[in-house]
């Protein structure tokens, strides 16, 4: 959890809405139509983040740190 604790600062420097984007989703349990409501764009704008920022995370982190079952 530090690691990625870690890797979420380093992203929230450089994309802070994707980062946004992984926090309401990881641990806010928030929906993509709910998380696009909150940040105030189209879901297709999240599904892009959080698909960037999943695969961003994954490389910081030299592994899976986010939910392994989540195919998208």
């Amino acid at each position: 959890m530090i690691a990625l604790d870690e890797a979420l600062v380093q992203l929230a420097q450089l994309k802070p809405r994707q980062s946004r984007v992984v926090e309401l989703r990881l641990f806010g349990g928030m929906t993509e139509d709910e998380i696009a409501e909150v940040l105030g764009v189209s879901v297709m704008s999240v599904k892009r983040d959080w698909r960037i920022a999943k695969a961003q995370l994954h490389r910081q982190l030299g592994r899976s740190a986010l939910d392994p079952a989540d195919p998208g």
